[in-house]
Formats: structure tokens, C-alpha cells, sequence
């Protein structure tokens, strides 16, 4: 085997592979010899069958299995010889013409094909010790574990009926038939349907044209449905509403307890505090952790400068500027919306692209020179994590990851990041510091979302969500009233 380099320019490589036909034929002849005393056909004894009429019937198809073979398997050893990694996997380029083909699988031809790739470039790692760090820590009040509790409560709160008007707060029990156009529209219609009056539930007018009915009552009401509303049909549409009051229940005081707890599921009050604290520990940490990260990020970005792999930084803004558009899609918003154009959005996110997978080759680096490993039980936990997320479709998501090509390292991937940043955390300059909760959650995307160099022209709150995507964090979701999702006939009326 020849291997010619045709292309070294920056990271880019190209190689031309050459196996001679007579190396190929001694191949196919080795293999061919091998099956002579396996093969069964007709009017031969087992192992009698001539090698010419066993290169007859099945030289091409064990020519074809060799150029395959050859092609998964040795640019892997030719780039392990010339102690290169590649970014992406290397691209093959074979002949497309015909005859060609037909020389090569016949052996009458040397079997030649192209390796193209992107070396991983190569660095010296820089100490951290220069790397300061500040770690936000929230004291948990008292307070706020009780508010929480009351707010879990709430789903178990205890109504009792009666005979007066509905006030809010209360729960009403109704039938309601909804029309536009004096037409009934599908999933317009409920029986029996539960609603607390200021939830929030239903879209904006339903539930205050409730208050003051009784039990018995009838009315028709009249709203209109946001402009935003999923259902295009109804979005931004007049409808009526045929209401039937069957009940009204007052509430139940909310007490924290030992029967509340049990109602939830917890054997006592003080236990339920300890959950309830630990879970609000959990949403602060997170956020802690990730303001961290970003600190740690921002300065490893400023140690190094090396040229990227463009195979690389091209999928991580694909990545980005997918994300980015679909965002607008749904927003209704254009680029001049968010003070910037199209123009100027693609260079800032290819600056966010390049950042990370410049980041990503250094956090690798930093991992393999500390010997840091995924373990099987860390995949299994992670693959579990998206079984859990996906209840009913475990077999499918089990067989994706099974498959699916990179799928793993999907995985694996965040897992050892958060493991390197574990272990810079313990080898760099870690200073806590006491700040509320405000402080600790404020969203200060200048600083918090954005690199310096990104601040001036990439719309801030695309920005935000897309560096935290790219780096593997996720962007604050805004907040929003939730939809009630009980029933499809409950949602066209909300």
C-alpha cells in the first residue's frame, strides 16, 4: 500500500491511497483459498472445488467485500501511523466510473481512493493557576421552604361545596359547549370540568365571567382567543361559550402538617421540609454550577487561540443558527427586530461556533491528559435519564442509541466535560461568596450570557440561548402561564 499526501494546508489534509491489483489478488486468493474447503457446489467433492472456478463464481462479490472493508478500516491505521487525529471522519472518494470499478473488482487495476480530513490541531496545555473563580452561594430562608411548600399544596388542597356565588379562589364544576360563529368547534366541549377560578387556566376573560354564578346557574359567555393561540383556527377568533354551573366549592385551609405530607406521599412534615430544601438547594446549585462554568469558560477562551477545525465549527453554527431561527419562527420576529441583520447574526454566531469547539478540543485535552474516563454505569445512568424521559418509547430510544452512529458520544460527551470541570475545580482558586437569591439569579446577559467581544452587535436574548446551548448549558427559559393539559375538549377552551 502507497499513501501519497496530495493536500497540507493549515488543518486540511488530503491523501491519495494506492493498493496495487496484485495485492489485491493475492487478498482475494488467501480468502478464496480459505472457502475451497467450506464451499458446497454441485458435481465437486467438499475441497475439490478448482480456485479458478471458486474466482469464477464469487471473485468479484469477495473483491467488493475487500475494497469495503478496506475503506472502513484502514484510514483509521493510516492516520494512526502518521500519529494524526482526525476532527471529523475522513471522507472517502473513490472512482464513479464504471469500467474502472470493473478493472478493480476483476484485479486488472490498482484500487486507489482519497482520504480527506481535518487534523485535530495540536497544543500545549497552560497552567490554571491563574484562573480565580467565584462561587455564588445562596443561604435558603426558613420562608421560602414554606412558600414552596405551599405552592406543592396547592394540588392537594380540599374543596367543600357551597351554596353561595363563586368567588375567586373557589372551584367551580361546569359543562361548557364552546362555538364561533354560533358553530360548536372540535374540542370546544367538556363535562364535569374542574376550574379554580384565578388560576389562570382558561384563555384571558373565561374565568372571570364565572365569578358570581351558583350552582344551577347558566350563562353564555364571550371571549377572544389570544392571537397567539396554538390553534390557528380559533387564533385571535370571537367565540361564545354555553356554561353550566353544576358546583361551587369553596377552599380548605392550607396546612403544613403530617396529613398534608401523607397526602403527597411523604410519612411526616419535617420530611417534606427536608425534601422541599433539598430540591430548592438542587434549582440554586444548578445555577451556581453554571454561572462557575461560564467563569472557568471565559477564561480558558482567553488562554488560548489556535486555529479550528472548519468541519467542526461548520455543524456547531448549523447547530446555532437552526436553533436561532426556529426561535424567531416562533416569536415572529425578524433579525431587525433584535437591533441586528442577517449578516451581521451569522459572523457573531460563528464566533459563538468557533468558541465552543475550540473550548471542546481544550477540555479534551485537559480530560485525556487527566486520565479522566466515562464509566458504563455513567452511560447507563445517562441512557436511563432518557428512557425516563420518554416513557413508552424505551425500546425505539434504545435501539436509536444502539445504531445511530455518534449517537453515544451524545451521551458521553457532557458527562466527561462536567467531569473536567470537576477536576479544574479542584485545581484552580475557588472563593465562595454569600449572595441572595436575586443576585444569584439575576439574568444579566451582558455579562452572564455573552462573551466581551460578542456584546456589541449579536441580539442579546438569541445570544444568551444560543452560547448557553453551545456550551452544553441551558438559556432561562422566559416565564409564562401554563397551559392545562387534561383534556384535548379542556384545551381548546383554555
Amino acid at each position: 500500500m502507497q499513501v501519497i499526501e496530495t493536500l497540507s494546508e493549515g488543518l486540511k489534509r488530503e491523501l491519495k491511497v494506492v493498493i496495487p491489483a496484485k495485492d489485491m489478488e493475492a487478498q482475494m486468493n488467501e480468502r478464496l483459498a480459505d472457502a475451497k474447503d467450506r464451499v458446497r457446489i454441485n458435481g465437486f467433492r467438499p475441497g475439490k472445488v478448482p480456485v479458478a472456478h471458486l474466482k469464477k463464481m464469487y471473485g468479484k462479490s469477495i473483491m467488493a467485500e475487500l475494497v469495503n472493508e478496506i475503506v472502513r478500516e484502514r484510514p483509521t491505521a493510516i492516520l494512526t501511523e502518521r500519529g494524526e487525529k482526525s476532527a471529523t471522519q475522513p471522507e472517502v472518494s473513490m472512482t464513479e466510473d464504471q469500467d474502472e470499478a470493473e478493472k478493480i473488482l476483476s484485479a486488472q487495476a490498482d484500487f486507489e481512493f482519497t482520504l480527506s480530513y481535518e487534523v485535530i490541531p495540536s497544543f500545549e496545555l497552560k497552567s490554571v493557576d491563574g484562573i480565580k473563580v467565584t462561587r455564588e452561594v445562596v443561604e435558603i430562608a426558613e420562608d421560602e421552604v414554606t412558600e414552596q411548600i405551599k405552592r406543592i399544596a396547592e394540588s392537594a388542597r380540599s374543596y367543600e361545596p357551597k351554596k353561595g356565588k363563586a368567588a375567586e379562589g373557589d372551584r367551580v364544576t361546569m359543562d361548557y359547549l364552546g362555538k364561533v360563529d354560533g358553530v360548536p368547534f372540535d374540542g370546544g366541549k367538556d363535562e364535569d370540568a374542574q376550574l379554580v377560578l384565578g388560576s389562570g387556566r382558561f384563555i384571558p376573560g373565561f374565568e372571570e365571567q364565572l365569578v358570581g354564578l351558583k350552582a344551577g346557574d347558566e350563562k353564555v359567555i364571550t371571549v377572544t382567543f389570544p392571537a397567539d393561540y396554538p390553534a390557528t383556527n380559533l387564533a385571535g377568533k370571537e367565540a361564545t361559550f354555553d356554561i353550566t354551573v353544576k358546583e361551587v366549592a369553596a377552599p380548605g385551609e392550607v396546612e403544613i402538617n403530617d396529613e398534608l405530607a401523607s397526602k403527597l406521599g411523604v410519612e411526616s412534615a419535617e420530611k417534606l421540609k427536608e425534601i422541599v430544601r433539598g430540591q430548592i438547594e438542587g434549582q440554586y446549585g444548578s445555577v451556581t454550577r453554571q454561572k462557575l462554568k461560564r467563569q472557568i469558560l471565559d477564561q480558558l477562551d482567553g488562554l488560548y487561540q489556535f486555529e479550528t477545525p472548519s468541519r467542526l465549527v461548520d455543524a456547531e453554527f448549523d447547530n446555532i443558527w437552526r436553533q436561532i431561527n426556529t426561535d424567531l419562527a416562533q416569536s415572529g420576529k425578524t433579525f431587525e427586530d433584535e437591533d441586528t441583520t442577517e449578516e451581521k447574526a451569522r459572523e457573531e454566531y460563528r464566533k459563538l461556533a468557533e468558541r465552543r469547539v475550540r473550548l471542546g478540543l481544550v477540555l479534551s485535552e485537559i480530560g485525556e491528559k487527566a486520565g479522566i474516563e466515562v464509566s458504563e454505569d455513567e452511560m447507563q445512568r445517562a441512557l436511563y435519564d432518557q428512557l425516563r424521559q420518554f416513557p413508552g418509547q424505551e425500546k425505539e430510544i434504545i435501539e436509536f442509541f444502539r445504531k445511530t452512529p455518534g449517537a453515544a458520544a451524545s451521551l458521553r460527551a457532557p458527562i466527561f466535560e462536567e467531569k473536567v470541570v470537576d477536576h479544574l475545580l479542584s485545581q484552580i482558586d475557588v472563593t465562595d461568596k454569600v449572595v441572595s437569591k436575586e443576585e444569584l439569579m439575576a439574568d444579566d446577559e451582558d455579562e452572564a450570557s455573552e462573551t466581551k467581544s460578542e456584546k456589541k452587535a449579536a441580539p442579546k436574548k438569541k445570544a444568551a440561548k444560543a452560547e448557553a446551548a453551545a456550551e452544553g448549558e441551558e438559556a432561562p427559559a422566559p416565564k409564562k402561564k401554563a397551559a392545562p393539559k387534561k383534556k384535548a375538549s379542556e384545551e381548546s377552551a383554555e
